[in-house]
């Protein structure tokens, strides 16, 4: 987030989605549940006017300049999002204040989701790192991929790249149903031109590297036909040749239709 060269694209973005930001004095926040790159996560309580108390999640920022880059730049590209059934839903950002550090306000999602993975380590360099015994059946790994790329082919339709479609950054449950999260990463870009189709495909790339390790560790020795299919479409994704990588639109769609 923050990189200059999107900024007119940011800027085009935010216009199109305004929310009006949420009053600091509305918000309680309780416990920490936990911390990134660019902020800590608390629960919170909103008190909305004339309406009940709700149970959310608050992100405040570690500064307005972060590891990840510029914290409005996660923030537009978090608003920008929209909503999705493989997005954690953003009431709004946190009025801004000189003393208190930028914020977003999220829906708190239950316990039952859980990162994918860890996040990678000196061992591992560049791949996140999941528990030894991990191990899924195909449907959950189906259920982790649709969404992966329904999301994925949601947000390039509105000219915003992820960045950083990693196992760490997805939040899963028993099922498979998945949640994308932290858009540190983000960018925007214009979708319909050469440079933004060749962006996209890097993006399939990763989504490549993210099926090879759901694959790995996915137990279908009855279904070989399925477990085929998305061996293909993995092999497509990770293609040395970037423009034969498929975009998200394409593999969505043949992740719905794959029985």
């Amino acid at each position: 987030a923050g990189n200059p060269f999107s900024d007119a694209n940011e800027a085009v973005a935010l216009a199109n989605h305004p929310i009006p930001p949420v009053p600091r004095e509305a918000i309680t926040l309780g416990e920490m549940l936990g911390q990134g790159a660019s902020g800590l996560i608390y629960r919170a309580t909103w008190q909305p006017v004339g309406q009940p108390p709700r149970a959310m999640a608050v992100k405040l920022f570690k500064g307005t300049m972060t590891s990840d880059g510029l914290a409005h730049s996660e923030m537009a590209a978090s608003v920008a999002s929209g909503e999705h059934p493989n997005l954690m839903r953003v009431a709004g950002p946190l009025a801004e204040h000189a003393d208190e550090a930028p914020g977003l306000l999220l829906e708190l999602i239950g316990p039952q989701f859980q990162p994918l993975a860890g996040p990678p380590s000196f061992e591992s360099c560049t791949r996140d790192c999941y528990a030894a015994n991990q191990r899924f059946n195909l449907e959950q790994t189906l259920g982790i991929a649709r969404g992966v790329a329904s999301v994925t082919a949601h947000l390039h339709e509105l000219g915003i790249l992820h960045g950083d479609l990693y196992a760490h950054n997805l939040l899963v449950d028993s099922s498979g149903r998945c949640l994308l999260s932290d858009f540190g990463a983000a960018s925007f870009f214009e979708p319909g031109t050469v440079q933004g189709l060749a962006l996209q495909r890097v993006e399939a790339r990763a989504f490549g590297c993210l099926l090879e390790e759901l694959l790995t560790r996915t137990e279908a020795a009855d279904q070989p036909t399925r477990l085929d299919a998305l061996w293909q479409l993995q092999r497509r994704c990770a293609a040395e040749q970037s423009a034969e990588r498929p975009t998200f639109e394409w593999l969505s769609g043949q992740l719905a239709t794959l029985q």
